[in-house]
């Protein structure tokens, strides 16, 4: 069976609002305990009641509520797309299980985004919904009724959107932004890297992770262990290792069936990687502990990484210096405000009534303004691609007419032009990229795992 349109479009949407999230383990450390049952508040009807419950609390986190609707609608969900990608399905209480857990993490990190004050205008929604169906080749609308068509409506979408633009940039500001990579780091990196070379290989792995709650007892580590036992022992006599991490492990890619993909040993907890090493493709790891929980990881597949040549990636590269004004568009300033005001800004500069960097100063409305619109040295990649195609085909001296980008209108001037080799940035850009995924990936568990202790979790229903 294909994969759905509708999914097609839900996983772009994941790529284009985590921005740089890139390739991440986990995003959020699911329990697999309850905590304990506190008294009735009333969101029930009561026992003699015969009226039909058409939707119920299934569990309050903290102080808010996912209903039974809600869960029922993620379970079909997960299932519908397990099935487009020939998965085994688990069990359907393990199923609902996971789901449960991954709804009550979720549900304690946005609302620590709202304490936060982390909002999603409309306008931004709409022009994060805009990119996901450029990015589908589609128009909204055409978007709009692929969706409603496959079962899920518009607003349900929009509000999944909203969720993860404000989960993106929680992360930002509670793991990422804490992130430290030194110098000294990326210079032992590099040296190892270097003597490594010639061995150096891709892995594809999948996960099952049991994870230990935050301040455990002694009991709760031995069950815990003795549960990633007992998987391992399925594992060994056979039993699918996808079916198994849907239904056991307790990390977000649990119902994706474990599955990580790609990765550079070298990003993976060494503790990973050394066992990883000893492994032919198709067997699993033993049980291997972290601060998070206990590990078993699958060898899928290994291969050589492709070398910068062979990924068409030149070393040396043209940078352009360049400036710009830009304009945001708003409720109050249309696009057409915008280019008229622009196409003014620039006969000015051209007639020298003013100067560039003067004008940007007082007009332009982003960070660059305080720098008379100086962008420094950009190369493909660095900026919006409307303004890049410009770029590339300007004259030094020579300023743009007005273009639109993600970020609103614009007018560019090439400064001057050089070649540059990049190397030795781009390899250095690369060990920091390596360093800092490294040191995410453990402080996105545990960053995870703390949120999802500290809430208060109340089970309404029989789980």
């Amino acid at each position: 069976m294909r994969t759905t349109r509708l999914h097609q479009v839900k996983l772009a949407a994941v790529l284009l609002c985590a921005l740089a999230a890139g390739d991440v383990l986990a995003q959020a450390a699911s329990s697999a305990a309850p905590a304990a049952a506190k008294p009735s508040t009333g969101f029930l009807p009561p026992a003699s009641s015969n009226a039909k419950v058409i939707d119920s609390v299934y569990v309050i986190v903290n102080d808010e509520v996912i209903t039974r609707r809600e869960v029922d609608n993620r379970v079909n969900e997960i299932s519908a797309r397990l099935r487009a990608q020939n998965a085994q399905l688990p069990d359907p209480e393990d199923l609902r299980r996971q789901v449960v857990e991954a709804m009550i993490t979720e549900r304690a990190q946005l609302q620590l985004g709202k304490e936060y004050g982390i909002r999603v205008s409309d306008i931004e929604l709409d022009r994060a919904i805009g990119r996901i169906a450029e990015s589908q080749k589609m128009s909204v609308q055409e978007m709009r009724n692929q969706m409603e068509k496959e079962g899920m409506t518009f607003a349900q979408f929009r509000e999944q959107i909203r969720n993860e633009i404000v989960m993106q940039r929680l992360v930002d500001h509670e793991v990422d932004a804490k992130i430290q990579v030194s110098d000294a780091e990326i210079d032992t990196y590099m040296a190892a890297e270097k003597a490594a070379a010639a061995d150096r290989v891709e892995v594809d792995i999948s996960q099952i992770l049991v994870r230990i709650p935050e301040n455990a007892s002694p009991e709760q580590i031995a069950a815990r262990k003795a549960r990633a036992d007992e998987v391992a022992r399925q594992l060994r006599t056979g039993a699918d290792f996808a079916k198994m991490a849907t239904t056991y492990s307790e990390s977000p890619d649990a119902l994706q069936g474990g599955a990580v993909g790609w990765r550079d040993p070298n990003r993976l907890p060494t503790l990973f990687s050394g066992e990883l090493g000893k492994l032919q493709p198709g067997q699993v790891t033993p049980v291997m502990r972290t601060n998070v929980g206990f590990h078993i990881l699958k060898l899928n597949n290994r291969r050589k990484p492709q070398t910068a040549q062979e990924q068409g990636q030149d070393a040396v590269v043209q940078q352009t210096h360049a400036r710009h004004i830009m304009l945001k568009v708003t409720p109050t300033q249309s696009e057409a405000d915008d280019r008229k005001k622009l196409l003014e800004l620039k006969a000015k500069i051209e007639s020298k009534q003013a100067s560039f960097e003067d004008l940007a100063r007082q007009n332009s409305q982003d960070s660059y303004a305080a720098k008379g619109g100086d962008m420094g040295w950009v190369e493909a990649g660095d900026v919006p691609d409307e303004l890049a195609a410009v770029i590339a085909k300007l004259q030094p001296g020579e300023i743009s007419e007005p273009v639109k980008s993600p970020f609103g209108m614009h007018i560019v001037q090439v400064v001057e032009r050089k070649t540059q080799d990049t190397s030795k940035d781009k390899e250095r850009a690369m060990a920091r990229q390596v360093l800092t995924e490294r040191k995410r990936q453990e402080a996105m568990e545990d960053w995870a795992r703390q949120i999802r202790d500290r809430a208060y979790v109340e089970f309404r229903e029989e789980q």
